[in-house]
């Protein structure tokens, strides 16, 4: 089989073509979005978008429009002060058939083509892959790949530890499905009066101020309101993304991100006031997402990260729960693989990740998933 690969620099020409490929793949994710790349360019990232076509024959087996293209990866480029290079990072990368070692021999090597150009150091990448996926690890050490030792408390860039839940089902069998005390609650919330819509760009500093209260009292740190405005200003307009807000008493006491692409969507962030918490509104927020991606002709929701120590000692135990209640499948991905360019400097990363590690990194962390 012929492949060819190119990196995409026209938007006009090619962003369509480029999200309607990701959007239709069984690997597709939000994270690899032409969209996702510009709101991260405007956070210190450059990016790059590979697209890699079949010359001849027929397409691969997905709903994409465009039966030549076969693999595609957002790849982003960090400088790193006083380090010597910039890193690359693909998250939830790449977008292709995972099984298929001649298809991501070319990814790889258009990669390192560009990493050569660009002086970079790595490609960290953080499959959208269960660690059940042998065969696919095997093939990523075969390439050079070597898997780096994440704990199970958010210490990686994406959350190594995720519910998911099947989405393609009724409401009802949905709901019989889910634990008695979640199902309890989202008729709490509905008895009690709390109410669920979709918000608009004039509510984000509503959201925004309830996500600050969510921050204080459970000691995590958020991005700023402009974030969340670029956030929904990249990818509400284009169907990529949903703000939800609950109120109770006239006044908003929870929120939500979700977003979306092709069959499955996912909970990004959430926020809940310190006030009427009783009225459980972040059960009901969450149901109506589900039923909100359903309606999108999703299969796949996805509630994002949870630890992966499930003592009930563990101060996130409650995250795990929560999300647990929705009768979702506890699945752990393959976690973050690294493929070196520069040995030396690259020594000189993982010392620097270490101190922060040390630092920043653990005040940070608490925040993905939520």
């Amino acid at each position: 089989m012929k492949y060819s690969s190119s990196w995409l620099y026209d938007e006009s020409k090619d962003k369509m073509r480029f999200n309607a490929f990701i959007s239709g793949h069984p690997k597709g994710h939000v994270m690899q979005l032409w969209q996702w790349g510009d709101i991260k360019g405007r956070t210190g990232w450059k990016p790059w978008r590979l697209l890699v076509t079949k010359e001849s024959g027929e397409g691969a087996q997905h709903r994409s429009e465009d039966p030549s293209s076969v693999a595609a990866m957002t790849v982003l480029e960090r400088q790193l002060p006083l380090v010597g290079g910039p890193i690359f990072y693909a998250p939830r990368g790449p977008v292709a058939d995972i099984h298929d070692q001649e298809l991501l021999d070319v990814v790889w090597a258009a990669v390192r083509g560009k990493a050569k150009e660009r002086g970079a150091i790595l490609l960290k990448i953080d499959p959208d892959v269960s660690v059940e996926d042998v065969g696919f690890a095997k093939l990523l050490e075969k390439s050079g790949f070597k898997l780096l030792e994440t704990g199970k408390n958010f210490e990686g860039i994406q959350p190594r530890f995720v519910f998911r839940l099947d989405i393609g089902q009724k409401e009802d069998v949905l709901l019989e499905a889910m634990h008695q005390k979640t199902r309890y609650n989202i008729r709490l919330a509905q008895r009690k009066g709390v109410s669920i819509r979709r918000g608009t760009r004039e509510d984000l500093p509503v959201f925004y101020e309830v996500l600050k209260e969510t921050t204080q009292r459970d000691n995590f740190m958020v991005r700023s309101l402009n974030y969340f405005e670029d956030m929904y200003d990249s990818l509400q307009p284009a169907g990529f993304a949903e703000l939800f807000l609950a109120e109770y008493g006239g006044r908003v006491v929870a929120g939500a991100f979700a977003m979306t692409a092709g069959e499955k969507a996912w909970y990004v962030y959430g926020a809940s006031s310190n006030a009427d918490r009783n009225v459980m509104p972040n059960y009901l927020i969450q149901w109506e997402m589900i039923r909100w991606a359903k309606g999108l002709g999703c299969t796949l929701y996805d509630f994002r990260g949870v630890s992966g120590d499930l003592n009930e000692e563990n101060p996130l135990y409650g995250l795990y729960k929560f999300k647990k209640g929705f009768g979702g499948v506890f699945t752990e991905f393959i976690g973050e693989w690294d493929v070196v360019y520069r040995p030396v400097m690259y020594r000189v990363w993982l010392l620097a990740e270490m101190v922060y590690s040390g630092g920043v990194k653990k005040v940070l962390a608490k925040v993905r998933g939520r």
